[in-house]
């Protein structure tokens, strides 16, 4: 068939791919944003108005604005030159969860653009259900709010453990310790970190006979392999991000709180990695470059931290790559272990039972991109 290759639609018929949907979070661009982003994003949840204000605080500190659509524009523009690189001709729309972009907009031009079948590119590189199930969740609204027109559209497959993202990472790790003090770098501790998600949303995440617990041990193991890759026999791994009551139980310690121990174990220097996610944007820059990094400082331990990887210029290339699967049938990249999912056809789940949902307390969302 060529490289524009064909997937099987629901109702068995053919249909080939016209355009590629980069579709993320979200983030508010100006100040009078930030208040209807956030009730957007806990539409239905019962959070307190306290609370919002409280978040809202966090963006406004940088002016209202979320970093996360440019650096989302960036990725499709790195994105758009890849594909012509590797001669693949494909449009790229963008669409969001939260924010505008609205992807249900974006599906209906797409409609309207004569797209009839698009490959999907979540911001997510993970499994459970807000690294994954949500995406598809949005893709299935989506295709409702447009009717009839709307293109069908296919997900593509999780990619915590590409090893263009494990590259990317690496070497970042590599060029935060070279910002250390010559001193502290031979014991500095290596600390990665991904969002934290409440312990019962983790232990139904994957498919019921996979055992639960995918996100976290896919985090686990994506720790793992760029730890071994930047050359490091040790590392540890901790949580950020988290919200919502004390009483309920999520993804444990948290990285202030695991500054507090190493600062009891004499540690002086940390090489922080986020690797639960792909761009700088609020929970990268507020909860690690501003509270973790003033932590670390009122400790008396020196603080680096690695960038992610939406800039480097593998990222994109990952991006086509995991188009070229599609449309090739090329074998998945990748150097993990753990089940690899997250593919499916207009918003369809992996299995029965397959990250199913759990109603999060009252407090910041936990998302996972």
């Amino acid at each position: 068939m060529g490289i524009m290759s064909a997937v099987n639609s629901t109702d068995g018929s053919d249909s080939r791919f016209d355009a590629l949907l980069l579709l993320s979070f979200g983030g508010p661009e100006k100040p009078e944003d930030v208040r209807p982003f956030l009730e957007n994003v806990t539409r239905g949840r019962g959070v307190p108005p306290e609370r919002l204000d409280a978040v809202a605080e966090h963006y406004l500190h940088f002016g209202g604005v979320s970093p996360i659509n440019a650096l989302n524009r960036d990725i499709i523009s790195r994105v758009e030159s890849e594909l012509v690189s590797a001669g693949i001709d494909l449009p790229v729309y963008f669409g969001n969860r939260n924010w505008h972009p609205m992807v249900e907009d974006t599906v209906a031009r797409m409609g309207a653009d004569g797209v009839r079948s698009a490959l999907v590119f979540p911001t997510s590189a993970w499994g459970g259900y807000s690294g994954c199930r949500q995406y598809h969740e949005d893709v299935s609204r989506a295709r409702a709010a447009a009717g009839d027109g709307a293109p069908h559209l296919l997900k593509l497959r999780q990619y915590y453990d590409h090893p263009l993202l494990i590259g990317a990472f690496a070497d970042a790790v590599r060029a935060a310790a070279a910002q250390l003090p010559a001193e502290h770098r031979a014991d500095a501790r290596l600390v990665f970190t991904a969002h934290s998600v409440p312990v019962a949303a983790d232990v139904n995440a994957g498919p019921p006979a996979e055992g639960g617990r995918l996100y976290s041990r896919q985090v686990a193991e994506a720790a793992a392999l760029t730890a071994r890759a930047a050359g490091f026999d040790d590392f540890d791994l901790v949580w950020q991000s988290r919200s919502g009551p004390p009483q309920v139980p999520w993804l444990e310690p948290d990285i202030c709180d695991h500054l507090d121990a190493l600062a009891g174990e004499d540690v002086r220097a940390v090489i922080v990695c986020p690797v639960g996610f792909v761009s700088d944007h609020l929970e990268v820059v507020w909860d690690l470059d501003t509270e973790a990094r003033d932590k670390a400082a009122e400790l008396g331990i020196d603080f680096v931290r690695a960038a992610t990887p939406g800039t480097d210029r593998r990222f994109a290339e990952l991006v086509v790559e995991l188009v070229a699967e599609q449309l090739t049938g090329a074998s998945a990249a990748r150097l993990g272990s753990e089940p690899l999912l997250g593919s499916t056809l207009d918003g369809a789940s992996c299995a029965v039972d397959c990250c199913k949902a759990v109603v999060r307390p009252s407090g910041r969302p936990a998302h996972t991109h």
